[in-house]
């Protein structure tokens, strides 16, 4: 193999989806050895749905790899060895009130853990197995998430983002599928996200109402954790800016959220 090999860091999203047919067309290339899809396991049906599609249009492996269950490790108790009170340490950018009241989310630390730790090792075992001693990272942020861009922490990988080398936008994306008779891929993001939009979580609650509830479920299952710390680090966590129970949150108005995966820092998720 002739270094480097490329490979699609594969969110099976939007901007993803369509960057991995357009290589599979040759309208990207080189042709990559492979896509890495990185499972959180909290995705909603329709992006594995869409992924189990989207595998048999592709001319090239897509593997799926996991670090584990989000779900089991967002939240855990934690023991202060100081004193041996217990507190609430959540790797999700939850959202609790600030000084002023107002909601702030917290540091974000999911991205790292339950995804690019294990794309970063897929990525390593493929330069292995095709002899490479570099990487072309291909990640899928469109021209109007420029700012989203980071160069990789790993001598051996050179992130490439070909979406902005096509001047393509997300809503290019879309057009590019819809010209090719293509059905419209899901927005990809773990169900109980709270950089989620409220036009996207009023879409979980009456699209996959199922996933709406999980969330919901969630949400309260953080906040008996957090009542049941003897010393809480911060005030109650929520999954909505508002600080209110998702169950009561009104998303018909789009003016409360928007998208927040701008502020994601690495530009993994949500594509």
């Amino acid at each position: 193999m002739t270094d480097p090999i490329h490979v699609i860091s594969l969110g099976a999203g939007v901007q993803s989806s369509t960057m991995a047919l357009m290589a599979a067309k040759g309208e990207i290339t080189p042709m990559p050895v492979a896509a890495v899809f990185a499972d959180t396991h909290a995705e909603p049906p329709a992006v594995y749905s869409w992924l189990n599609w989207l595998e048999d249009q592709i001319p090239f492996p897509v593997y799926r790899v996991s670090a584990g269950a989000l779900r089991d490790g967002f939240a855990v108790l934690k023991t202060r060895r100081s004193d041996a009170s217990t507190y609430l340490k959540l790797s999700i950018p939850a959202f609790v009130a600030d000084a002023t009241g107002r909601g702030c989310p917290l540091v974000r630390i999911c991205t790292a853990d339950y995804k690019l730790a294990p794309i970063r090792s897929r990525i390593k075992a493929l330069r292995v197995v095709h002899g490479a001693t570099s990487v072309v990272q291909w990640i899928g942020i469109s021209r109007d998430e420029a700012h989203r861009m980071k160069d990789s922490p790993d001598a051996a990988v050179q992130n490439r983002w070909p979406l902005i080398e096509a001047r393509m936008t997300r809503t290019h994306c879309l057009e590019w599928m819809r010209d090719r008779h293509y059905p419209k891929p899901p927005r990809s993001a773990c169900v109980f996200c709270p950089y989620h939009s409220d036009a996207e979580w009023r879409r979980l609650k009456t699209e996959e109402p199922a996933s709406f509830a999980e969330a919901v479920e969630d949400e309260r299952r953080i906040q008996l954790m957090h009542a049941g710390a003897t010393r809480p680090s911060s005030s109650r966590p929520y999954l909505h800016r508002s600080l209110k129970p998702l169950s009561e949150v009104d998303f018909t108005e789009d003016t409360s959220q928007h998208s927040m995966f701008g502020n994601e820092c690495e530009g993994m998720c949500g594509v």
